[in-house]
């Protein structure tokens, strides 16, 4: 039996495939504040190489932790594969990268993919574009093999962006979507999907598992729309507004209530040693952030901190999501 998990993210498989986190907060913290941070990432790249434990049907497969903001892993597109750092996103459905064609500045500092380099790469004449919360590019559809670890997609449909707006000192090359397929012609097919389809995971699941050992990331809960709620959380907790963050002091961390997500009649707790974190200065802030866009109903997204305590299983065959204490 074989299902797609990404631990840390994972893959649960008969063979698994693990992606663990590295945990780089001294640097971040050292290199933030004497502004030398996106220099240093760039003139030093970070690069694991991929282990295989074929004996053991293990394959280790690294992120990055960038800044505690996003994680990154590498995968691999064309013959011979091309290197890049991508994020994982349940958010999104579609997996792209740079395009040698993009003029954007934010490109030129991004691993670009060299089509004509490749032996099974196949152009399509559609187009796309996608909208992020942190920016948005446009791109057209691609063909070729896809590698996760062990995982590979051939002929996967893929994005390559042509302009990209928004993605300024970012230190990935592009994104791959986990999420549902969007009904569109011009969107090429999840490669999750492509994945299921060639029977190279036998069941439609995946799994985020956060270990322990990493860092904390900024956002537990974006409200998509009910504002009042999280101005209350931020009231509860005693937080003041500085700047795009409310803080706290330190000292009373340990004192503070534990705030409880109610999911299907079952709470799930997050301590507030969970949803307190640390600037760069030693300053502690909530993990809650509103964000405003147009929506027709309450939503609300739950980030690493509140993924780390629960492992979180992601059933798209059955449209269910399974959560249980993370240990």
């Amino acid at each position: 039996m074989k299902w797609l998990v990404l631990l840390g993210l994972v893959v649960f498989t008969e063979c698994i495939v693990k992606i663990p986190l590295r945990r780089v907060k001294t640097m971040r913290k050292t290199l933030s504040g004497k502004n030398m941070l996106n220099n240093v990432l760039m003139e030093h790249p970070y690069r694991l190489p991929q282990i295989s434990f074929h004996g053991s049907n293990l394959t280790i497969h690294p992120l990055r932790n960038i800044r505690d903001t996003f994680y990154v892993g590498n995968i691999t597109i064309g013959t011979p594969p091309q290197e890049f750092q991508v994020v994982f996103d349940t958010g999104s459905a579609v997996l792209w990268v740079p395009s040698v064609f993009c003029n954007s500045s934010t490109c030129s500092t991004h691993v670009r993919f060299r089509h004509h380099q490749s032996s099974t790469f196949r152009p399509t004449n559609k187009t796309f574009w996608i909208n992020y919360g942190a920016g948005r590019m446009k791109g057209v559809v691609a063909h070729d093999t896809v590698r996760i670890g062990d995982l590979v997609s051939t002929d996967q449909p893929f994005g390559l962006s042509m302009a990209e707006y928004g993605f300024e000192g970012r230190r990935f090359d592009g994104i791959l979507g986990l999420n549902y397929p969007k009904q569109s012609y011009s969107r090429p097919i999840p490669i999750f999907d492509k994945l299921k389809n060639q029977g190279a995971i036998s069941e439609p699941v995946f799994a985020f598992y956060l270990s322990n050992i990493t860092m904390k990331r900024e956002v537990i809960a974006c409200s998509d729309g009910p504002g009042r709620l999280v101005d209350n959380i931020q009231k509860l907790t005693g937080a003041k507004p500085r700047g795009s963050k409310h803080y706290v002091s330190c000292s009373v961390v340990n004192t503070l209530p534990s705030i409880v997500f109610t999911i299907n009649g079952i709470n799930y707790p997050v301590p507030a040693q969970a949803y307190i974190l640390k600037d760069s200065r030693g300053r502690c802030y909530t993990a809650f952030r509103e964000k405003r866009v147009r929506t027709s109903t309450e939503s609300w997204v739950l980030g690493d901190v509140f993924l780390r305590l629960y492992f979180s299983v992601f059933d798209r065959g059955n449209d269910r999501i399974g959560l249980a204490l993370a240990v």
